[in-house]
């Protein structure tokens, strides 16, 4: 149950809209159709004022003064990180360390806990479904350590084949690291009962929250992973910034992800030790703008509320999902069950790439993404090199889909 909202009530993406500057330009003469938010969100007004009004009036150094600027520059930024705790039920703001992105986030945990913990024979579970940034870091920590990963694989509904998962887990199974919503099938998985497997052989869990974060309402504790990785960027913040999420026992223990200012306790020329958590693992200057802009971000999430966002949303995917079912050569993957999904559409028309569909839609000033999504193990299981991808947020609408597949007509018959 969303604990973190205060009322249930219809959300209006024709008003949201306004909170969105990005939306009174014209794209190739035409009104801006923005269904590339599986890719980045657009941001609203309070974000972008969050930025200008930092540098304009509080621009300093965190941690490194005793004046004015800095301590309003520390208070900011801490609190943003207070504000993201909250947002997914984290027992302590500390438990939340500012990264770049979910990408830099996984990449902190395979150096800084994976290269320390991690020996031959060790494996490490994933599923097909992952984001490249999921994939990658654990085999460089293959090829250097030696130690094996398995692979849960999608049934053709695209679902995770979740009958596999008992037999792919074993006392050898030292981390378990699943995507939460599939940024190609918009698959939710369910990612409490596949902690709650991973537990029984003593394995740890990272959910990869990226896609599901903007979406849906997260609580860690009820999930009971033991880290959380999401992008700022795709939940109305700025780019540049993300986070992981940890239990305090497992980045007290860790190593850290990278070295020098601000992450040390004390230095002598012979020893040095690793200043208190989360900054241990936030060496340098951060961006402290950028924290500061997803900590509004977050508010405005909270304000809308996740129920709204979600139940909007699913009201467009089945509309879209019905409007497009209608003509025989659109071949959508996924959607295939009753599953919970997030707003994704992955699809292709039969005959025309999909780079030329995304680019005959952008004359229409249709935003769309097209390619292999940064999932391309999960793209060949679906046999497919690319495809065309929708996706919605909290200012989409009905209308914005209908011209969509209205224009998607005119690029078959044009074609044909």
């Amino acid at each position: 149950m969303e604990k973190l909202i205060k009322s249930a009530t219809v959300l209006d993406p024709h008003l949201i809209k306004n909170d969105f500057p990005v939306f009174k330009r014209r794209v190739n003469g035409k009104p801006l159709i923005y269904l590339d938010n599986a890719a980045t969100s657009q941001k609203p007004e309070s974000v972008i004022n969050s930025i200008d009004n930092y540098y304009r009036n509080h621009n300093s150094n965190i941690h490194r003064g005793v004046h004015t600027l800095s301590y309003e520059s520390t208070v900011m930024y801490e609190e943003a990180h207070k504000k993201v705790a909250e947002f997914i039920g984290a027992e302590d703001w500390r438990n939340i360390i500012f990264t770049r992105n979910a990408t830099e986030s996984i990449n902190l945990l395979a150096y800084g806990w994976g290269l320390h913990n991690l020996k031959e024979g060790d494996e490490i579970l994933i599923t097909i479904m992952e984001h490249h940034s999921n994939i990658v870091p654990w085999q460089m920590l293959r090829d250097l350590k030696g130690i094996k990963i398995n692979v849960l694989g999608v049934d053709e509904k695209g679902n995770l084949k979740l009958d596999d998962l008992p037999g792919l887990l074993s006392e050898r199974t030292k981390l378990v690291s699943v995507i939460h919503a599939s940024n190609v099938l918009g698959t939710v998985n369910p990612v409490k009962y596949i902690t709650q497997e991973a537990k029984k052989v003593g394995a740890l869990v990272l959910i990869d929250a990226a896609q599901s974060i903007p979406h849906l309402s997260i609580d860690v504790n009820d999930i009971g992973c033991d880290f959380l990785v999401a992008s700022g960027h795709k939940m109305l913040g700025p780019t540049g910034i993300g986070f992981i999420y940890g239990r305090t026992e497992l980045l007290q223990d860790m190593e850290p992800f990278m070295y020098g200012g601000d992450m040390i306790e004390k230095v002598t020329i012979e020893k040095t030790t690793w200043n208190e958590l989360p900054w241990k693992f936030e060496a340098g200057t951060p961006n402290i703008v950028g924290g500061i802009g997803l900590g509004v971000a977050v508010d405005y999430l909270q304000n809308i509320g996740l129920t709204n966002i979600y139940n909007h949303e699913e009201e467009l995917l089945v509309y879209a999902l019905e409007k497009m079912a209608e003509y025989d050569w659109i071949k959508i993957y996924g959607h295939k069950s009753d599953s919970q999904s997030v707003g994704v559409i992955s699809f292709n028309i039969e005959g025309i790439h999909p780079h030329d569909v995304a680019g005959m839609l952008d004359e229409q000033g249709i935003a769309v993404r097209s390619g292999h999504h940064c999932a391309q193990p999960l793209m060949r299981e679906l046999s497919m090199d690319f495809a065309a991808r929708v996706s919605f947020y909290l200012y989409n609408t009905k209308e914005e889909i209908d011209l969509c597949i209205e224009t998607l007509k005119k690029i078959k018959k044009l074609f044909e």
